[in-house]
């Protein structure tokens, strides 16, 4: 079996649904920002305030090499923002990309205080939501739109989808 890559905005459930997905379907499963707070011994708010997205998208890409062994992988909302991830991906596996609208993203980020880049004004956040988007819909194998969707309803599409 090939890895299957969840992408999509912070927010949308790719952790969530990875490890429940991996569970049901009896494979590895891997986040790559718990991969990387691990391997660097780092909180990600950290990494961007001392070092600067700069290095944290480098750490992303370090990861996603090192976690090709895995079967199921949970990307952070920005690994799309380098095109060498996108190709390490679509060689390793299948992407499904998990949207959920900006209105949805918001209720459950709400109170979220751990995420770097949705600390901004609503202006900026909807801005890195629009242009991260496009991008997303472009690399992605499979879309799942996920509002309103119970976590295994999700799992079923994607199921249906790699079988």
């Amino acid at each position: 079996m090939q890895t299957i890559y969840l992408i999509g905005f912070m927010g949308s459930g790719k952790s969530t649904i990875g490890v429940r997905l991996a569970d049901k379907l009896g494979k590895s499963y891997v986040d790559t920002d718990e991969f990387i707070v691990n391997t660097s011994q780092q909180k990600i708010a950290d990494i961007f305030k001392n070092f600067g997205e700069d290095t944290f998208r480098n750490y992303e890409t370090k990861a996603i090499k090192e976690v090709s062994n895995y079967e199921v992988v949970s990307t952070g909302g920005g690994i799309v923002e380098k095109s060498d991830n996108l190709q390490i991906m679509k060689n390793n596996g299948l992407i499904v990309y998990l949207h959920a609208s900006f209105d949805e993203i918001s209720n459950r980020l709400e109170k979220d205080q751990t995420r770097p880049l949705w600390k901004s004004n609503d202006e900026e956040k909807l801005k890195l939501y629009r242009r991260r988007l496009s991008m997303y819909k472009q690399y992605a194998d499979h879309i799942v739109h996920t509002d309103g969707k119970t976590v295994d309803d999700i799992i079923q599409e994607i199921e249906n989808y790699i079988s």
